[in-house]
């Protein structure tokens, strides 16, 4: 802090440089190549830029928030991200049909998406006044909070959304301090449950898609063919890559959604293994400062 004019002090602000160092660079690396494979359409790269201020903007913005009102507000949060997957549930049984919006005229909007956020916030409140490592009755309580969600999720149907839901549920469990035998007994339940969840939750596109990954070339010109073409991709970029905007695969159409869920294979197609290598060592430097930063926290929130 430094004293103003008035003698009086300003008040910090609580920003990390490396890691806004790190976050900045993955987003310009993302808008170069999302210029190369959007086929040079500045406009695709003008609103990603938009989004992504945008983004950095609301970042800044709540690292200014003290935690204790994220704590406050981390149940409100997911008790509201729970009516709103109800909602959608409601709708879906209504038109018989797949759901995951919730158009309310002037705005659309995937509630799913809340719970990314609402599920480690309220595991973390649940488990904040607690004593750590958690015992069994405390354990069932947070596998609830992070269950229901995934299970309204998954409903929609919208598998990958849940698994990212469930996973980070897990993580707060596993940074409680989960003991070895819980998480043996853990591993073994959740053995047990895989196979009923497999034949009487999944649908059967889902399970095609999980075959499809393990082994596409069961299907190489249908269902495996993203897989293939993305693999096919990354191949042909070597060692060092073809180069910025010489990518041949996404250029020619051989690559599906280049510029969106197949973005890494356009990468490595033209900065190669180690322009690739140096991305994943980014991505590893921001989940290490992160880590790092909660190992610095005031309190176990």
């Amino acid at each position: 802090m430094k004293p103003n004019d008035t003698g009086k002090f300003l008040n910090p602000i609580y920003l990390d440089l490396p890691l806004l160092l790190t976050l900045s660079v993955v987003s310009v690396l993302g808008l170069v190549v999302l210029y190369s494979a959007g086929q040079g359409d500045l406009n695709l790269v003008i609103g990603q830029a938009m989004r992504l201020s945008l983004g950095f903007t609301i970042m800044l913005v709540l690292a200014q928030v003290p935690p204790r009102y994220f704590r406050f507000w981390s149940p409100w949060i997911y008790l509201s991200g729970i009516l709103l997957l109800l909602a959608v549930v409601a709708v879906r049984d209504i038109s018989r049909g797949a759901r995951r919006w919730l158009d309310l005229g002037v705005l659309r909007f995937q509630p799913s998406e809340i719970m990314k956020v609402a599920v480690p916030m309220t595991m973390a409140w649940f488990f904040s006044d607690k004593p750590l490592p958690p015992c069994w009755r405390h354990l069932l309580g947070g596998v609830l909070l992070t269950g229901i969600p995934f299970i309204l999720i998954a409903r929609q149907p919208d598998l990958g959304t849940a698994l990212v839901v469930g996973c980070a549920g897990a993580s707060v469990l596993f940074l409680a301090g989960l003991s070895w035998i819980l998480m043996i007994g853990l591993a073994g339940i959740l053995s047990a449950v895989l196979p009923l969840f497999w034949t009487f939750v999944m649908h059967d596109y889902q399970r095609q898609r999980v075959l499809t990954f393990l082994d596409p070339e069961t299907d190489p010109l249908g269902a495996g063919y993203h897989i293939i073409q993305s693999r096919i991709a990354i191949g042909s970029g070597g060692i060092y890559g073809k180069g910025w905007l010489n990518g041949t695969q996404s250029h020619l159409d051989f690559l599906p959604e280049g510029s969106t869920d197949f973005i890494f294979a356009a990468f490595s197609e033209e900065f190669g293994l180690v322009g690739s290598c140096l991305l994943l060592i980014l991505y590893f430097s921001i989940v290490a400062r992160c880590l790092h930063l909660a190992t610095r926290a005031p309190d176990t929130y």
